[in-house]
């Protein structure tokens, strides 16, 4: 299965022209290069869905969080985790938790 992960646009690096640019987005905390071509409008604050190094679409901050929630409860984005789960989005099973310690 092929995802498109949300992050956040930190910062603008490399620009060729106005279209040709590499950006840093945040994964909740992991930093990636990220190719903006196919999303010129995109600027620093934006979240983008990225794809296989490229920035798809622009979407809002609701649904780029509401999209990682779901992504956290499916386990599909482990790889970007701080072992379970980053502080932006702490897990919301408390009782869980409470057992571990």
């Amino acid at each position: 299965m092929c995802l498109a992960i949300p992050g956040k646009i930190i910062s603008i690096d490399d620009q060729l022209d106005d279209v040709f640019r590499i950006a840093k987005v945040s994964f909740d905390g992991i930093v990636k290069e990220v190719n903006l071509a196919m999303v010129p409008e995109a600027k620093i604050g934006d979240y983008v869905l990225v794809h296989v190094g490229s920035a798809i679409s622009i979407v809002d901050e609701k649904e780029a969080r509401e999209t990682m929630d779901i992504l956290y409860q499916m386990d599909e984005i482990s790889d970007l985790s701080y072992g379970n789960q980053p502080p932006e989005y702490p897990s919301t099973d408390k009782e869980d938790e409470a057992k571990e310690d």
